[in-house]
C-alpha cells in the first residue's frame, strides 16, 4: 500500500503554485519522479493483459487504446494505487498546486484508470469532455501518470499540448517512467500523441489518468456540454470528427424542443 502525508502534499503543491499557474499555452506542469519508481514497477506487475475480447478505440481519431477502471482490475496494488490518488492527501496537493479549492474527486474513474496504446495505436489531440453528469460536476484538472520504463525517444508517444488556436505544438512531453503531467482541462486545453506508435511490438505505453471535478455555485445550465472533441493539426491529414462538431452545433444553436423531435426521429428510424 501507498498513503501519502497531507501536510507534505499541501506543501508540495503550494511549492510549485507559480509555476504551474504560470504555464504556456494553458496551466500546467510535468513533474519527474512523481512516485518512486520502485513502486510504479510494483504496479506494473499487475497491470492486465488485453485480452482479444477486450474492447478498446479503433477509429481515426484514436486507435489500438484500452481502458481499465479499477472495478475490473483483480490486482490489490493497482486499485489501492488508483484509491489514493482520490483521496485526500492527494486533493490537497492538486488543489494547492493549482489553486482551484473544493474539488471533487470521480469515484466512478469515468474515462479515468489505467490506459494502454499498442505499437501503431495513437490519440489525436483533443479538449477533454467537461460534464460528468454522474456527479454533475465541472471537469477541471487532468492528472497523468506515466509507466514506460527504459522509454527510447525513438517509440514516440510523447503528449504534445497545442497552442489555444491549434496553430502549432508548445510542449513535448516523453511517457517516461515516474513522469507526471497535470494540467487545466479546459474547451481549449488541447492535448494529445497523434503519431502511431513506433516502439517493438512487445512494448505498449502505459499510463494512469485521473481526473478531478467542481460543482460551480452557479450549477451547469449555463456551461455547453461538450464531449471529447478532438482537432486537425494544421497541414496534417488528422480526421475531423463530424460527429461530435454537429452534436455541438445542435447543443448550441437548435432550439431544445427541436433536438427532441431530431432524437426521436432517430429512435423511431
Amino acid at each position: 500500500m501507498i498513503a501519502l502525508d497531507k501536510a507534505q502534499c499541501i506543501e508540495a503543491g503550494a511549492r510549485l503554485h507559480d509555476q504551474y499557474v504560470a504555464a504556456e499555452p494553458f496551466p500546467h506542469i510535468v513533474i519527474d519522479d512523481f512516485m518512486d519508481k520502485d513502486i510504479l514497477r510494483g504496479l506494473l506487475a499487475e497491470w492486465p493483459l488485453a485480452s482479444t475480447d477486450k474492447k478498446y478505440y479503433n477509429r481515426p481519431q484514436e486507435r489500438l487504446k484500452y481502458e481499465w477502471q479499477p472495478h475490473e482490475l483483480n490486482a490489490p496494488f493497482l486499485r489501492s494505487f488508483l484509491a489514493e490518488m482520490n483521496a485526500e492527501p492527494m486533493m490537497r496537493f492538486i488543489e494547492a498546486l493549482t489553486g482551484i479549492q473544493n474539488l471533487i474527486a470521480d469515484p466512478y474513474y469515468a474515462g479515468a484508470g489505467l490506459h494502454e496504446i499498442k505499437r501503431g495505436g495513437h490519440l489525436g489531440i483533443h479538449a477533454d469532455f467537461n460534464i460528468h453528469r454522474g456527479l454533475n460536476a465541472l471537469r477541471r484538472i487532468n492528472l497523468l501518470i506515466y509507466l514506460n520504463d527504459d522509454w527510447d525517444s525513438s517509440y514516440g508517444g510523447d503528449l504534445e499540448l497545442w497552442a489555444k488556436d491549434m496553430s502549432e505544438v508548445r510542449h513535448k512531453v516523453a511517457p517516461r517512467l515516474g513522469r507526471a503531467v497535470i494540467f487545466n482541462t479546459e474547451l481549449d486545453s488541447f492535448h494529445g500523441h497523434p503519431d502511431p506508435l513506433t516502439c517493438p511490438p512487445e512494448r505498449t505505453r502505459r499510463s494512469m489518468a485521473l481526473y478531478y471535478y467542481t460543482a460551480p455555485e452557479s450549477g451547469l445550465q449555463d456551461v455547453p456540454v461538450r464531449t471529447t472533441t478532438f482537432q486537425a493539426r494544421p497541414k496534417s491529414t488528422d480526421s475531423r470528427d463530424w460527429r461530435v462538431q454537429f452534436r455541438h452545433f445542435m447543443q448550441d444553436w437548435v432550439p431544445p424542443v427541436l433536438q427532441r423531435m431530431v432524437r426521436a426521429r432517430r429512435k423511431t428510424g
